[in-house]
């Protein structure tokens, strides 16, 4: 049914549908009928009692009524136009209709449109009594506007069946409300893709019964979000409840469980007289009545598994179809009640905040210019949190500068309030353990790795793993995952000022009561004056610069702190006379960048400690002369950058992480013999010589590049669980890898001493990397056979499934690498034979293959054609011919060759249906493309640098997914093919040093999608096509350097797209269009180098066009030079441009940027 208006209005409307109808003959019927039905598809609908029609004229109250309604329904009965009420109703609902966008629907129930229209027939009659009436003609009117409106006959419609009929209206009605309903406020800014993850969720499609729960922080947008899914599909369903604030209604009072089964029911039953005497009454009722109806309930807010319950306790309580929403911060309410799909609410993007942050504080996204700095301010502050930046939109909205200023200052010491409160509902219901570990995270855990925090906290006593969990399922915490599978502890800013407000508050005026410190002033007032309690747990010290000696006693009376943590510059001007400060034995991570003395003082037992950092110290040794502590619960040591000479970590069994990056005098370093823990050591730039990591069976991560002296390496004949080893400017000469299963990355670069490699035969079963590049003595691999004695290795062997291989070795023969799957990356430099059948024996997963200076390689052999997914193809050398069945290559996505000998390409190319990319690099001797070219149907990049062909084969302007031509330095080139604007996706051109190109053919006009046309150093082109203009998309022309050029064509004003507009050197051209001032968008224009003597008038109404030219010529055109600059400016980019009053200009330079507006 075709819709009678194109949108409806923006409002809210207090009813959906408005129904007019003559009661005589239709009330008691067909409308009581079609009015049940509307209302039973939760259709609000308006049907007026005739006890309220009195008098002859409509009441003020039912125009209300008709204004406040989104649709209208007119039924046109035999009696419709005998009552002058209805006429008067009619013709207020067609004003409506034509003012403020309404729908109105037609209902012809017993008449023909025709005789509405007319008013002839059984219409006529019943009109016939108003002639002496004062309205007639505004009636006659509106019956016949609205007759002719699309609607339903009753007649031509379900064969006149009044129930069919009925039911054809409710259900055309209910796909229009579908239409305009999800109507989204202007304000909820980027939530359809939001809305239509959820729908997709839901999966209406099916027909089963399914809960879904949208979880996220408070003030996230979980409620909008369900609001807006609610809006959008609830016409699908028999029945719809949309419960708000359940945490809050349920633990207002005790019946609130009740009051919310019993709004359910009514909004589902449409019945108000339902009432609940218990919660276990409430769910036998909607057991036994929510199984005849497909409905849609959103609980909203859930925090309780008792909620969930009351009001959706089973499944098999809903009919099939049926849909319940649950909105939570609590994922293990979703768990504990079997809600297998869990939507996560992502925050907002800086953009989404942005547009969303000025349609609050501006009623509008593009904001005042003066206040964008402050804008990006608050989105920055609010970290893509909904809520707080509607509050501060709001708040905002209406001040001036300075009061921004002001209110944008205060949120730095004073959080906002609205949010906090919100979000601290979350903290509220936790156990007291895991408040504290939330206030541990907030405070200096987060940013953390998983396993890192969880061993701290356990070290203190807690139960971290699960705490963690429930903090992350009650939003308060997550964890994001980077590239090499670790896990990172994260938290929303607002919810650690949330936590540093939680802390605050208890002791306001007291800092040295507080549980847990981070303000700078508050930290040296209490050190400094010793006022350090056994209150204080954790100090976060960071800071520009410091006095150390305020930490040597003032931690003395903290014997509770377990975080201590500084970070500053220490000023080399204190001379310590002692070794150190006092640190209280409870503590478990002690951070010091910058640690001023050489040890650890004596007082410290470090018992409890577990992680010791000290990045950047001058810590020469852990400990004064030979002591020695046990280190037994240490799990993360890191000393990168600092002055360690030797290391003895006999005692410390239990090390996870040894992080020793940058120690550049370290000489000794001593691991326990038994290390069983240890997962990663990073050791680079060191003095050893020899280094023995022990039994260390789940090292995983071993890095020793910049050894500069590290002669041997032992590493335990089984080291199981190792997946990276780097080594680099060593002095090995062999390397033994023993027992390496899981070793995936191998990189050996620039170990000139290396000759040979060891490792287990068949053992290297998940290398995907090997890099050996400038290891050139590099002699040959050596595999360990099952007896363990070492022999050479044939050609036959397999390491699967290697992924990359990089070497520069310029003495191996042969490579017994011979991968047999997924193989993105095969590449050798100076390989200096014709490649054999054994290089690509077993390579069918080849995907890219790369051979460089390959000086004595002719011709590349027919072998490579059968690697059947080879997607990327690049040779450089000196070979002669490229095979003929290249066509078999049917995956080849790109294909370079350059520096090449070849003088003709194979027509088998042509044949190459993937390829997308083709470029052919400094290939002298090639004479020709192959005619046939335009047959790679799925390139869209054709790039001729340094090729010495004459003309392009005409069949290239077939290539209908070409977007990027580039022929540069094509010295030979003559002529392009004529039928060149036949590209239709071109968005590139580029002609550069086509010395011999005389002309641009004219059909280029026709190339409505390109953005970039660069024609530089084209000696001999004269002259531009005339219909230039009709480049509608073009965003960049650029004629550098074109000598003969001399004129351009006035048409290039109608380019509306055009931001740079480059005449730099062409030398013949002296003027400018004069209407170049309709170039709204031009922010560039280089005129160095041009005859150009005017600039004109048209231009001066350009805003923010920056021009690049004689000073002399900008300054008698009454422009002011911003600054001035090379002549070959056009080389350098200019990122920033600022408006300048006219001033006097400079007239010492040659040439001068200027900006106008």
């Amino acid at each position: 049914m075709a819709s009678s208006s194109t949108s409806s209005a923006n409002k809210g409307f207090k009813y959906d549908v408005f129904l007019s109808f003559r009661g005589e003959d239709t009330r008691t019927s067909f409308i009581d009928h079609l009015y049940h039905a509307l209302q039973n598809k939760s259709i609000h609908t308006y049907k007026d009692d005739e006890r309220i029609r009195k008098g002859k004229r409509i009441s003020d109250e039912l125009i209300g009524s008709i204004e406040d309604s989104k649709f209208y329904i007119i039924v046109f009965s035999k009696s419709y136009a005998s009552s002058s009420w209805c006429l008067d109703e009619l013709v207020k609902i067609m004003e409506c209709q034509r003012t403020n966008h309404h729908i109105t629907y037609p209902v012809f129930y017993n008449v023909e449109p025709s005789e509405v229209r007319k008013q002839s027939g059984a219409v006529a009659e019943a009109f016939a009594g108003h002639e002496k009436e004062e309205a007639p003609g505004k009636w006659r009117e509106a019956l016949k506007e609205a007759a002719d409106l699309s609607g339903w006959e009753l007649k031509n419609t379900a064969e006149g069946h009044e129930a069919k009929f009925i039911q054809k209206i409710v259900e055309d009605l209910s796909l229009e409300l579908r239409a305009i309903s999800f109507n989204i406020d202007e304000k909820l800014v980027g939530m359809e893709s939001r809305v239509m993850d959820v729908v997709s969720c839901l999966g209406t499609g099916s027909d089963d019964v399914r809960m879904i729960g949208i979880k996220g922080m408070g003030g996230g947008g979980k409620t909008t979000l369900a609001r807006a899914v609610f809006d959008r599909i609830s016409f699908q369903f028999e029945g719809k409840s949309f419960v708000h604030n359940v945490r809050e209604v349920s633990n207002a009072s005790l019946s609130g469980l009740k009051s919310l089964q019993k709004q359910v029911l009514r909004d589902i039953l449409n019945d108000k007289g339902i009432s609940v005497s218990s919660v276990f009454d409430g769910k036998e009722i909607m057991k036994k009545m929510m199984r005849h109806r497909k409905v849609l309930i959103v609980l909203d807010d859930v925090n309780r598994i008792d909620q969930l319950e009351a009001l959706a306790g089973d499944l098999n309580w809903f009919k099939l179809g049926s849909r319940i929403i649950i909105t939570t911060r609590d994922e293990q309410v979703l768990l504990a009640h079997g809600v297998e799909f869990v939507c996560d609410v992502s925050l907002l993007s800086n953009k989404e905040a942005i547009c969303l942050f000025k349609t609050y504080a501006f009623g509008r996204e593009i904001p005042i210019q003066r206040y964008e700095e402050f804008s990006k301010q608050v989105v920055s502050y609010a970290a893509g949190l909904p809520l707080t930046i509607k509050v501060l939109g709001s708040l905002l909205c209406g001040k001036n500068e300075l009061e921004w200023e002001d209110a944008l200052k205060r949120l730095k010491t004073i959080p906002l309030a609205e949010t906090l409160k919100i979000l601290e509902l979350s903290y509220t219901n936790l156990e007291d353990d895991y408040k504290e570990i939330f206030l541990d995270i907030a405070c200096y855990l987060k940013g953390w790795e998983r396993n890192k925090a969880i061993k701290v906290l356990e070290s203190c006593g807690f139960h971290a793993r699960i705490g963690l969990r429930v903090l992350e399922q009650k939003s308060l915490i997550t964890f994001n995952c980077d590239s090499y599978d670790y896990e990172w502890v994260g938290m929303h800013d607002h919810l650690k000022e949330m936590a540093m407000n939680i802390i605050r508050r208890s002791h306001p005026d007291e800092p040295h009561k507080h549980s847990r410190l981070w303000k700078i002033d508050e930290i040296e007032d209490i050190l400094a004056n010793d006022l350090g309690t056994k209150a204080t747990r954790c100090i976060q010290f960071h800071t520009k610069k410091f006095n150390p000696h305020i930490l040597i006693k003032g931690l003395r009376n903290m014997k509770e702190l377990r975080f201590f943590s500084v970070r500053g510059d220490t000023s080399n001007d204190f001379k310590f006379r002692i070794v150190g400060p006092h640190f209280p034995n409870a503590i478990r991570y002690l951070h010091w960048t910058d640690y001023p003395f050489r040890t650890l003082p004596k007082t410290f037992q470090a018992n409890n400690l577990v992680a010791l950092e000290m990045d950047g110290s001058k810590i020469v040794q852990l400990w004064e002369g030979r002591e020695r502590k046990g280190l037994y619960k240490l799990r993360f040591l890191d000393l990168s950058c600092s002055s360690l000479r030797t290391l003895d970590l006999e005692l410390a069994p239990n090390l996870e992480e040894l992080i020793l990056v940058g120690c550049k005098n370290l000489e000794k370093l001593h691991l326990p013999r038994r290390c069983l823990n240890l997962r990663c050591l990073l050791l680079t730039n060191s003095k050893l010589r020899t280094l023995d990591i022990g039994q260390t069976p789940n090292l995983e991560k071993l890095d020793l590049r910049k050894s500069y002296c590290l002669e041997e390496l032992l590493i335990a004949n089984e080291c199981q669980k190792l997946a990276e080893l780097k080594i680099s400017h060593s002095n090995l000469r062999t390397l033994d890898l023993g027992m390496t299963p899981n070793l995936k990355k191998l990189v050996l670069t620039e170990c000139r001493k290396l000759v040979k490699l060891r490792t287990s035969i068949g053992r290297l079963k998940k290398l995907v990397h090997v890099n050996l590049s400038d290891c050139v003595r590099f002699r040959s691999f050596w595999f360990a056979s099952k007896d363990y004695t070492y022999c050479s290795v044939d050609e036959s062997l397999v390491v699967a499934p290697l992924a990359e291989l990089n070497l520069t070795v310029k003495s191996l023969e042969s490579c017994p690498l011979h991968p047999k799957s997924n193989l993105p990356k095969f590449r050798f430099k100076y390989f200096y034979t014709e490649d054999r059948p054994s290089l690509t024996r077993n390579l069918e997963m080849l995907l890219s293959v790369g051979m460089c200076a390959c000086t004595n390689l002719e011709t590349f052999s027919r072998s490579i054609c059968g690697l059947q997914r080879l997607r990327k193809l690049r040779f450089k050398g000196s070979f002669l011919e490229v095979t003929k069945d290249l066509d078999q290559l049917k995956s080849l996505e790109e294909l370079i060759l350059f520096s090449t000998k070849i003088n003709h390409l194979p027509d088998s190319i042509c044949k190459l249906k993937h390829l997308k990319s083709l470029e052919l690099d400094d290939i002298r001797l090639l004479e020709r493309l192959p005619e046939d070219l335009g047959q790679i149907e799925c390139l869209e990049r054709l790039s001729l640098l340094s090729i010495d062909i004459k003309h392009l084969p005409d069949s290239i302007c077939m290539l209908k997914h070409l977007k990027s031509l580039r022929l540069i330095f094509c010295s030979l080139l003559e002529k392009l093919p004529e039928d060149l604007g036949q590209l239709q996706c071109l968005e590139e051109l580029i002609l550069t040093n086509c010395k011999f190109l005389q002309d641009i053919p004219n059909s280029i006009c026709m190339l409505k999608r390109l953005k970039n046309l660069q024609l530089h150093e084209c000696s001999l082109l004269e002259k531009l096509p005339v219909d230039l203009g009709q480049l509608e998309c073009l965003e960049n022309l650029s004629l550098r350097k074109n000598e003969f050029l001399q004129d351009i064509p006035n048409s290039i004003c109608e380019m509306k797209c055009l931001k740079y507009l480059n005449l730099y050197k062409c030398i013949r051209v002296e003027k400018l269009p004069e209407e170049l001032g309709c170039l709204e968008c031009l922010k560039e224009l280089h005129i160095n180098g041009t005859s150009i003597s005017h600039l004109p008038q048209s231009i001066l109404s350009l805003n923010g066009l920056g021009i690049v030219g004689p000073i002399q010529l900008l300054k008698s055109c009454g422009f002011a030079p911003m600054m001035q600059i090379p002549t070959d400016t056009y080389r350098y980019k200019i990122h920033y441009w600022v408006r300048v009053p006219i001033i006097q200009a400079h007239t010492t330079g040659v040439s001068s940027t200027i900006l106008h507006g």
